[in-house]
Parts: C-alpha cells; structure tokens; sequence
C-alpha cells in the first residue's frame, strides 16, 4: 500500500496573520504537522500545497516536499477538498498513485502519531471509506440554547431541561487535526456518516487556533502538556548527556550550563546559559558543590573577587549547591591553594583536605 499525506497551507489569513509559519512555543506552526507526519513512517511521500514562498520555505526546511497550488485554490471560500484533489491529479499527471490518502491540517501542534497510525489501520481493515480525529463536547448540547433578538433564551430541546446531564447522549465533533481517505472508494455520505470511522481524542489534545486568543491559549496548554518538547534547556540536556565529560577537581573554575537565564549575565544571555562555578568540594566523579560567579556586584550578598586568565574579575557569589558534571562545557582556570584555603575558610567551613595531585597555580 502507498500512502500520500497532504497538509493544505495558504498564506492569506487573516485573523491570525501568517498564521500557518507563526511562531508557536519557537516553531513555526506548521513545523508541528510536518514533524509528526514524518515521525509516523506511514507515507511515501509528504506534501504541503501552497500558493504562499514563504511557507514553501519553511515546509523545506522541515522536511516536506511543496506543490505550488493556483491562486483560484487560494481564497478564503476554496474548500480543502479541491486543494487536496489539486494535489492528487497533479501526482498522478507525473505518473504517482496512491491507495490513501492523509489530510492533515497545519495547525494541529497537538497531533500525535499515533493517532494517525490508529486511524490508518482502522480504515484498512474495513470496508469504510475514511477515518478522521474527533472528541467529545465537554457540555451535553441537548441542553443547549439560542439566545434570541430580544436578549432572551430558548432551548433547541426543551424537553431535555429536566434531565441529569449524565443521562444524555455523549455527542462529538471534527476535532481538526487529520482525515484519512481510502481512494477510489466511493461514498453516498457525507464525511460525518456512515462511510467513516471516528478515531477518539481527548479533548485535552484538541484546540482550535481560529483567533490570536485561541493561538495564545493553545500555546499555554502545549507549555504544560509537552515541556520537554518545548524548554530548549531539555534539548540541551540531551545533548549534554551524550558528551565526554572533563575530569574536574577542587579549586577549578568550570563553565557550566545551569539552565535558561532570566536575567543580565555578562557571560550568559541566551537559553543556554553559561555561568563559571568553582568546585568546593568534589563528591564522586559524577557531583560537586560549587559557587556560581556572578560577572556583576549584587548588593547583600558575600563576595570573593577571583581573577581567572582572558576573563575580567568575578564576583564569587556566596549560593553553594550540588552540581551535576554532565553540566560541564570547559574548564576555565583552577584556583591556587592559597586562594582556594582562603575561600573555604571564609565561607564554606571545613570541608575534606585537598589533594595533592596538583601543585598551586
């Protein structure tokens, strides 16, 4: 079986301006369908049709092939079905069939994979002719009401008014993340009826992104549902953990990675921040307590200036913790006995005597 996924992206919105290649948690939001499409391993080939470069840019970038769609498939009115049959006949003018087909929207960042493969295996074993992403309404609508010109109420089904919201019916919706089509097979329905198989989402993975509210709303539910994925701290801990790690000793001054920095550091201003801190005292090969140094005199704190080579003097900043060594990027300098002998005594109280492995710097 070969299958297409087609992800529709016109760059005229208007509610939401360039929406499709807005930012969405440091990603341009159609990088999210783009990535699960490919995460998935179920389509010979990915495409995102659009009339707009700067989105035929972007969906490169990530991975997808770009069908340049015609200006009359473009329009506010133009129904996703027609762009998708745009792209079919196009593949199949250059000699490219497929057995189904994905449809997935391009702002769906809460997609996850393994709903496409659900939906996919449901429709293959079965004489339906697609599958599609739905969830559950979180209020019955049988309850549901109008509310009239005169600033009035009135209930679509005034007889469920009595009734326990328990006893009524689960309904559901088109939860607009993706649809599945067998081609070729050919339906009397329309796609909410008898012909298609409802894959199940809860509804804490579905949001609609019509309006800047809605994309600042689904922004927040990502940050909590998925933040791994979006703290860039995360990545580079990943990355960290798949490096050789320095041999570190008492007295050195290590360039650490401790995290993202909210603040003003000379020596850190970006996610990766990048702060030196001088080993007090080493537990095992892997931790250590260190002071951080701060590159600017804070008022109310305890300081001991430290001078370490290519590098201005650093306020020593009296906030001792355990480090993790998988933090290290490099060496800066190592303090002599005397200066460290000195710091100990001061701020940290006793602590095991040093080693001699190595003579004062």
């Amino acid at each position: 079986m070969k299958n297409l996924c087609v992800i529709p992206a016109r760059g005229g919105s208007k509610r939401i301006p360039k929406k499709n290649i807005k930012l969405f948690c440091g990603k341009p939001l159609i990088a999210y369908s783009i990535k699960v499409a490919l995460e998935s391993k179920l389509f010979e080939k990915v495409v995102v049709s659009t009339d707009d470069e700067e989105i035929a840019k972007v969906s490169k970038k990530y991975g997808a092939e770009v069908l340049k769609r015609p200006k009359e498939l473009a329009d506010d009115m133009t129904h996703v079905g027609a762009v998708v049959e745009h792209t079919i006949d196009t593949l199949q003018e250059g000699g490219e069939y497929y057995d189904y087909l994905c449809m997935i929207y391009a702002t769906a960042p809460f997609l996850q994979k393994e709903y496409i493969i659900k939906g996919y295996e449901a429709l293959k074993d079965s004489d339906a002719c697609g599958s599609f992403s739905v969830t559950n309404f979180e209020y019955p609508i049988w309850r549901s009401f109008r509310i009239t010109k005169d600033n009035r109420c009135e209930m679509f089904w005034k007889e469920n008014f009595p009734k326990r919201s328990q006893d009524l019916e689960e309904a559901y919706h088109d939860a607009g993340q993706f649809s599945w089509k067998k081609l070729g097979c050919k339906s009397s329905d329309i796609p909410f009826g008898k012909d298609s198989i409802p894959i199940i989402l809860p509804r804490y993975l579905v949001q609609d992104i019509d309006t800047l509210e809605d994309f600042k709303r689904a922004e927040l539910m990502y940050k909590t549902l998925f933040p791994n994925t979006f703290d860039k701290w995360n990545e580079l801990k990943k990355e960290i953990e798949q490096k050789k790690y320095i041999h570190f000793n008492e007295r050195d001054i290590l360039f650490i990675s401790i995290g993202q920095n909210i603040g003003y550091e000379q020596y850190g201003k970006s996610d990766e921040f990048l702060r030196p801190v001088v080993v007090i005292k080493k537990y095992n090969k892997y931790l250590f307590l260190g002071i951080p140094l701060s590159s600017k005199i804070k008022s109310g704190y305890f300081f001991h200036t430290v001078h370490f080579k290519n590098r201005e003097n650093c306020a020593l900043l009296l906030q001792s913790r355990t480090f993790d060594s998988k933090r290290i990027k490099y060496r800066l300098a190592t303090l002599s006995h005397k200066q460290f002998r000195k710091l100990v005594d001061r701020y940290c109280g006793v602590v095991t005597p040093l080693s001699k492995e190595r003579g004062s710097d």
